[in-house]
């Protein structure tokens, strides 16, 4: 589920989901009650808690670099725009 919807999250454990995913799919391919126990103690609620904590934090980082970039980008085409005196 959370692999499936990495083309509209902004954070950055996009990476690390993707590993964790295939990671997963390998130990369960070799022995099911491995992949069973990794699936269960991912869903802890102290490991939950700590990547709901991250993602909320990566977001607002990323949503912050989006708008500075915004202005900045913004403000490198109004310093184009003003003709030169001479």
């Amino acid at each position: 589920k959370v692999i499936s919807k990495r083309h509209v999250r902004r954070d950055w454990l996009i990476i690390p989901d993707a590993i964790a995913f295939y990671l997963y799919e390998s130990v369960n391919k070799v022995s099911p009650k491995a992949g069973q126990f990794l699936a269960e103690v991912v869903q802890t609620p102290v490991i939950l808690d700590t990547r709901n904590f991250l993602i909320e934090k990566t977001t607002k980082i990323s949503v912050s670099a989006e708008q500075m970039m915004e202005k900045v980008t913004g403000l490198w085409k109004k310093k184009e725009e003003v003709p030169t005196q001479q």
